[in-house]
């Protein structure tokens, strides 16, 4: 287990303190990482070249790894059910769907999507009732495309769904399988391109959707939403921005205090940039939250008003809270543990 001592001073955006983080390697190889679980002591993991599969956190060296085809696809989303296995789905089209068993990493295949257009950007399950939705980009007219799945996880395919319509260039995009955020029976669903929107179901009325507009940067097919997370039903945050242009920071984080109907641009112009992901800390009902880019780990402890980079480690694209000290973050050949050390 290879560990890096970062000594950083937070004296940025307001802050004035100093944080000491360490960061364990705990697997590398040649792959992309854009999706991680966290399950039964493990890092669960979805990448590029077909690749599945998982390391243990406490004991690295426990780590298997299997290909779920021999077509060295790209694979950006996972998702657990109860049962005690896991879904994935590769990018673009055909896009087939797999289950892999925790237990003995058996795989099978599932539903297969064979539209042109068929793009899966995330993939999440709702830990309560174990529905689950997975997002793709829209069809050419602007209708979802949505896959669906209910307690028995079969296919729900009901007309009678009012699902809502994108705008023309609106999208997703499959940065770090966070675009979709869950609490409860709410779901939130985040876009980026020409428009950057939030859309909004329950799973106790999934027939009713709700569509909010939001300050967010927009307009191009790099721009918008890149992941949202929820502390509750009311408190979240948006990030993401510009892919193409990294370094600009300008509208590009959002919180709301209303569920997602109203969003508040914070830390414009004072921010590190671009992000992939955000994640708020457990039980720290919004107060303390963690965001990453290409280029950065950032940290908030005021619900996201002002930001400190405490990292400038380059390759990561996605992450979990492993508890209220720690975290773990993947991407570009590699996943790793960093541990705040002040706690």
């Amino acid at each position: 287990m290879k560990s890096i001592f970062l000594f950083i001073s937070l004296a940025i955006f307001g802050f004035s303190k100093s944080q000491n983080i360490k960061i364990d390697t705990l697997l590398t190889d040649k792959i992309s990482i854009r999706a991680i679980q966290l399950h039964d002591g493990k890092v669960w993991y979805a990448g590029s070249q077909s690749k599945f599969g998982y390391v243990n956190f406490r004991n690295p060296k426990d780590k298997s790894q299997i290909k779920l085809n021999a077509k060295n696809q790209e694979f950006r989303v996972i998702a657990r059910f109860q049962e005690n296995f896991f879904e994935t789905v590769n990018v673009g089209s055909p896009a087939q769907f797999y289950s892999i068993s925790a237990a003995n990493l058996k795989v099978s295949e599932l539903n297969k999507m064979s539209d042109s257009s068929v793009f899966y950007d995330c993939f999440k399950v709702n830990s309560i009732n174990n529905n689950g939705i997975a997002i793709s980009d829209p069809y050419p007219n602007g209708k979802p495309n949505f896959f669906i799945t209910s307690k028995n996880r079969k296919l729900v395919d009901d007309p009678l769904r009012k699902l809502p319509t994108y705008e023309k260039g609106e999208a997703h995009f499959a940065a770090s399988n966070s675009n979709v955020a869950m609490h409860r029976n709410k779901v939130w669903i985040a876009t980026g391109g020409t428009k950057a929107r939030i859309f909004k179901f329950d799973w106790k009325s999934p027939y009713v959707w709700e569509v909010y507009e939001t300050p967010f940067v927009q307009g191009s097919s790099s721009q918008g939403i890149y992941a949202i997370d929820f502390a509750d039903e009311n408190f979240g945050i948006a990030v993401g921005g510009d892919y193409t242009k990294q370094s600009e920071n300008i509208n590009n984080i959002a919180t709301t205090k209303d569920g997602g109907k109203t969003w508040q641009i914070q830390a414009s112009g004072q921010n590190a940039g671009y992000s992939t992901c955000v994640k708020i800390k457990p039980k720290s009902k919004g107060k303390e939250i963690v965001a990453l880019g290409d280029q950065h780990i950032s940290y908030s402890n005021d619900y996201g008003k002002t930001w400190t980079k405490i990292s400038d480690e380059k390759g990561f694209y996605t992450f979990e809270w492993l508890d209220s000290k720690s975290l773990i973050l993947a991407g570009k050949d590699r996943i790793v543990k960093l541990t705040f050390l002040d706690y």
